[in-house]
């Protein structure tokens, strides 16, 4: 697949140039003729340039979701220099300087975050709707793999389209049917919330009734990725929200739908935990049995740089192995969330009540393999030691810590150096095995079930009990005190698991740009931040003017850019006009 990369973009550029000279009676030289773009291989071309933009991201618009996930969720402080670099980011974190036109946030280089993560993602969809659209017109016979084919391309949009719907919930719906016409007069009312998800969850029906169960090639989505997708779009569904965005009923036969699809993902066997929670996070580990779907990653492939992961690029610390720019710093909050108590239980009411003392708390292992601490070990690198001094860019604004989970060692052989940025060829798992899971035992307790979810919590907790291996210094001593148990049934109420469950979703799925969404979904997003902030403004001095208004942060505005080339037929959010 990475091999015709370079293939796509001459055919799409041709197509472009062919497309606007249709005021001309002949066909101009150096184009390609509709004729000739109905032809397998050229739709393969097609394809492959929709896959393309899950790997095309840019530091500026990530396809990972950590600034909107993580910085939005408590999990993560923005870093860097400062509150002004990259301040749109900034703004993201704090909530109170969001609005509609960001574009004064960012130089021109950046732009408006808010805008261009739109534009990267209607791109997107609009590659998958040309490829389908050539797709229609072909003959089975002409094309072997056309049902095939055209199920990735449902997949991809739905993924798209996913994306879009938990950033702005109101968004117009573009399929392949749809000509220039009718895009000037679509509007992002036209369906409501609940039918939006309906059709995101048609196109991974789709895909998961006709793709194989087995994919050759790595990236290309299997029938139970796309069942896996289709469980995630259902339970989102299943949170219904009213136009304040507050949830007011939770749909059981959606939820037993997400049971269903979890069960059938299960049964498949294609997919597992991993023996030790640091793998998924490894490059040498890649494509392991947890990864259920990933951007595919890669370096020296032919190409100047390589699809490496612009994503993360901003997020390695300011050592001498590294050199910029310490990005997605976790939290106070989220490091102190892996307290345990005596029994190795989550603290749930009094985590915060003091900050993380290793010489006197006990913690979940998963706090060692997701931040990074002075005085420990950098990516198991026993001869590399983070230090607040060296590493960290500016500690008295946003504390000591970096991230680990995007980064890699500097042994790497995917490392990757662009001066002054660095980066790797690790894939981006965009959904892990650990998650599903995780949705299914949510489904269950929200149906009553909880005792049926109790086991899934376990196992998840189980696999961070025998992740300790390699945890240790150079003497082979634990870096920290774990202390992690599983839970019992005795009080395991369905306030109680749901509780539990929240909060292992945190601890597992910290720093991989889910936490914001989760709040949102639950209907909790301002209780939860508004907690968060009351305290973190306390340790961080640039939160003071942070504040989360209920009611309209649970989704960015509609781009102003986009209500106005819409000729105001696009409605903004509640809460930003």
């Amino acid at each position: 697949m990475k091999k015709l990369r370079h293939l796509f973009i001459l055919l799409t550029g041709a197509f472009m140039i062919n497309s606007c000279s249709d005021f001309l009676e002949v066909s101009p030289q150096g184009t390609i003729s509709d004729e000739e773009l109905n032809s397998p291989e050229n739709i393969d071309g097609l394809i492959i340039s929709a896959y393309a933009m899950l790997g095309n991201d840019h530091y500026s618009v990530p396809n990972m979701l950590w600034p909107w996930g993580d910085l939005r969720g408590g999990d993560a402080y923005k870093g860097g220099d400062g509150p002004a670099d990259i301040a749109i980011y900034h703004a993201m974190e704090v909530f109170s300087t969001i609005q509609p036109d960001m574009s004064a946030y960012a130089p021109s280089a950046l732009g408006d975050l808010n805008n261009k993560k739109w534009e990267r993602l209607y791109t997107s969809i609009s590659r998958t709707n040309n490829a389908l659209a050539r797709l229609n017109e072909m003959e089975d016979g002409e094309y072997a793999r056309k049902t095939e084919r055209t199920a990735e391309m449902r997949f991809l949009r739905a993924h798209y389209y996913f994306d879009l719907k938990i950033l702005y919930k109101q968004i117009p719906w573009i399929d392949e049917n749809a000509s220039a016409a009718d895009i000037e007069v679509i509007s992002n009312t036209e369906f409501t919330s609940d039918q939006l998800w309906g059709k995101i969850a048609a196109d991974l029906a789709f895909a998961a009734d006709n793709l194989p169960a087995s994919q050759s090639e790595v990236g290309r989505p299997n029938k139970f990725t796309a069942k896996a997708y289709l469980a995630k779009v259902l339970l989102y569904q299943a949170y219904e929200q009213n136009e304040t965005h507050e949830v007011v009923n939770i749909n059981q036969p959606l939820l037993e739908q997400v049971v269903t699809l979890v069960d059938e993902v299960i049964a498949s066997g294609k997919f597992g935990l991993e023996g030790d929670f640091a793998d998924p996070f490894l490059w040498e580990n890649e494509n392991g049995p947890e990864s259920v779907w990933a951007i595919q990653r890669s370096h020296d492939d032919g190409t100047n740089t390589g699809n490496i992961d612009y994503s993360a690029m901003l997020n390695s610390p300011m050592s001498l192995e590294f050199g910029c720019c310490w990005f997605h710093i976790p939290s106070q909050n989220l490091v102190n969330a892996y307290k345990t108590d005596v029994n190795g239980l989550p603290l749930f009411d009094t985590y915060n009540d003091a900050d993380l003392d290793l010489g006197t708390n006990t913690v979940d292992p998963r706090l060692d393999h997701t931040v990074a601490q002075p005085g420990k070990p950098w990516k198991y690198e026993t001869s590399i030691i983070y230090t607040e001094a060296d590493w960290a860019r500016q500690p008295g604004i946003y504390g000591p810590y970096s991230s680990l989970k995007e980064n890699v060692s500097p042994n790497c052989d995917c490392f990757e150096r662009l001066p002054p940025f660095m980066s790797s060829s690790k894939n981006t798992i965009l959904m892990r095995y650990a998650d599903v899971l995780l949705w299914k035992a949510e489904a269950l307790i929200e149906l009553g079930r909880q005792n049926e979810a109790l086991p899934i919590i376990n196992d998840i907790r189980n696999r961070a009990k025998s992740s300790t291996t390699l945890l240790v210094d150079n003497l082979g001593n634990d870096l920290s005190d774990y202390s992690i148990e599983p839970y019992t049934s005795t009080g395991w109420t369905q306030e109680y698991a749901r509780q539990a469950l929240r909060w292992e979703r945190r601890l597992e799925l910290s720093m991989e740009g889910h936490r914001f969404f989760d709040l949102v979904r639950w209907g909790v997003a301002s209780e939860t931040l508004g907690e968060y902030f009351q305290m973190e403004k306390n340790k961080r001095e640039y939160l003071s003017t942070a504040g989360f208004v209920k009611g309209k942060h649970e989704y960015l505005p509609i781009p102003q850019q986009q209500i106005n080339l819409s000729n105001g037929r696009y409605q903004q959010n509640n809460g930003y006009n």
